[in-house]
């Protein structure tokens, strides 16, 4: 319930205030586990791509986030869960794993941190095995102007078509490396 009046919020700040475009919506799979990956430009960014979702996301928020008092009471309100970044955290793949065996939406910045001046940082590689593991698909999602929004520039969030995964199970590194390096650069086209 929280969810939803927050989207709607969300939504109206969105329409009204940051006058944002969405396009590509039907790509999004209507059913089934699905990993969001979105390049990262601002706080934004998770606002934006949550509210253009047609389901419900489960976001992968930096671990930070979740030590100030009243942030970690909202963000896990909006069903985010922590990561450590620059470690191998067991608990937060045991929670996307838990996500996307339940059908459910993960969204993650494959980025792993904000890139200030709109180019698309290298990726880490952690969508690209939780997608060869369970075969859920990875939705390419292009968010443009979300660091600009004080100087009037139209927010636009972009869905790309999914990169359908043809196994899941056990994968090599370089399966892994192979993804990563195919969904990076899908994402960077969506940006051009």
């Amino acid at each position: 319930m929280f969810y939803q009046f927050a989207k709607f919020i969300c939504y109206l700040f969105l329409r009204f205030f940051c006058r944002w475009e969405v396009r590509g919506r039907e790509n999004f799979p209507r059913e089934g586990p699905v990993i969001i990956i979105a390049n990262h430009i601002s706080y934004l960014d998770p606002v934006a791509v949550g509210v253009a979702t047609p389901r419900t996301v489960r976001f992968m928020a930096k671990e930070e986030l979740f030590h100030i008092p009243v942030l970690k009471w909202i963000i896990r309100g909006l069903h985010a869960f922590p990561v450590r970044r620059g470690h191998s955290d067991r608990a937060a793949l045991k929670a996307a794993l838990e996500v996307l065996h339940n059908g459910q939406v993960l969204g993650i910045f494959p980025e792993g941190t904000r890139a200030h001046d709109g180019r698309l940082l290298p990726f880490q590689h952690g969508a690209a095995l939780l997608a060869l593991k369970t075969g859920a698909p990875l939705v390419p999602v292009a968010i443009k102007n979300t660091n600009r929004v004080l100087r009037g520039q139209r927010v636009r969030v972009i869905f790309g078509p999914p990169l359908n995964i043809a196994t899941s199970g056990p994968s090599t590194p370089q399966q892994v490396q192979d993804l990563t390096a195919a969904a990076c650069q899908t994402l960077n086209k969506m940006l051009a």
